[in-house]
């Protein structure tokens, strides 16, 4: 269980409880937000924030998670509808970079955009301060925030938050161990969201880079050399070796891994427009399973000791002596829900 690094000047058991009994994604991505702010200014040592740079830090720290991975906040969640709404108005990419979409909110001259921003204003900064001020109303926090002795974290203005000087420097020298802290309980958070969706964890996070499929490339090199060449399940083209593209049968954006069971050569035009979208189980896993099938034979008569293969017993309890029709099942057993799950989480259909 993650905790937060002790301080003997600030209660940072005040701090811990913010997460207590937390019924919206907001409280994780303000704190995270405050930090990069922070971060921003290290230079200038200002600890005054407006806060609509906050509002739009909050936007761009949960943007990848929406509209990329399609993990659902909650049907109320006012950050995710924020977040979708705003990528139609402002013509934003899915994998923006979070620089791009912070300056795009700060110049925005859009009145829809301005208005999904301030309405986090209603509720964010002073509910986030009740484990110091509880049972007091917004306009009691707002006030009380600006008296020294209780020593919250920041005071509230109308238009910007200025953080207190100890406070400041906590966040600084522990802005690792807090940012571990607010993601491990916003992915329990989410996971109670999102019951059936896989890796949630490594959802919340934009990676520097994607891994490349070098290794399940080679795997496939194995099987074209065989065979001379394959189709590609869904165009039919005749795929030769260094002629395809690693295709995942569920998107990647949903499963958040490379696992050889779900990857397949694919016409590289197709593969580029398939993107997120998912498979018909109808129409392509038949052909999906035959292929992976042949794979699995080739591979393991031509490599036994191929690292690749070990990726199948994660669905497979082993690979000698396949049955066919009990294979098939395993796989369809497999895969079946998670595109199910994926279309329920707003992935669309080829």
């Amino acid at each position: 269980m993650q905790q937060l690094p002790n301080d003997k000047n600030l209660p940072i058991e005040n701090l811990a409880a913010c997460f207590n009994s937390t019924s919206a994604t907001y409280k994780f991505y303000w704190l995270l937000s405050i930090i990069d702010a922070l971060e921003a200014r290290i230079k200038s040592e200002s600890t005054m924030i407006p806060k609509k740079e906050l509002f739009a830090r909050m936007i761009s720290n949960a943007w990848y998670t929406v509209n990329y991975f399609h993990v659902s906040f909650g049907v109320q969640d006012k950050l995710q509808s924020a977040i979708e709404a705003i990528k139609n108005l402002e013509g934003l990419t899915i994998d923006a970079n979070k620089k791009d979409i912070i300056k795009k909110l700060l110049n925005t001259e859009n009145s829809i955009t301005k208005r999904e921003l301030v309405q986090f204003n209603n509720n964010v900064p002073h509910w986030f301060l009740s484990p110091w001020f509880p049972g007091e109303d917004k306009a009691s926090i707002y006030k009380k925030s600006n008296q020294s002795p209780f020593y919250c974290p920041y005071a509230l203005q109308n238009d910007f938050i200025n953080v207190d000087i100890l406070w400041a420097n906590y966040f600084l020298l522990n802005a690792a161990f807090i940012r571990d802290f607010c993601y491990w309980n916003l992915s329990l958070f989410l996971q109670v969201k999102n019951p059936n969706v896989p890796d949630i964890a490594n959802k919340l996070i934009k990676p520097a880079t994607r891994n490349n499929l070098t290794k399940q490339r080679k795997f496939w090199d194995i099987v074209i050399d065989e065979l001379g060449s394959v189709n590609c399940i869904y165009t039919k083209r005749e795929l030769t070796k260094g002629d395809f593209a690693v295709e995942h049968f569920v998107p990647y954006n949903f499963v958040s891994h490379d696992l050889m069971w779900n990857l397949i050569p694919a016409d590289k035009s197709f593969n580029s427009s398939k993107s997120d979208k998912l498979p018909s189980m109808q129409k392509h896993f038949d052909s999906f399973f035959n292929l992976q099938e042949t794979a699995i034979k080739i591979v393991s008569e031509k490599e036994p000791r191929n690292k690749s293969l070990e990726d199948y017993l994660t669905i497979l309890h082993e690979l000698n002596n396949l049955e066919t029709d009990r294979t098939k099942n395993k796989f369809r057993d497999t895969i079946q829900p998670l595109i199910t799950i994926a279309a329920n989480n707003g992935f669309e259909y080829l």
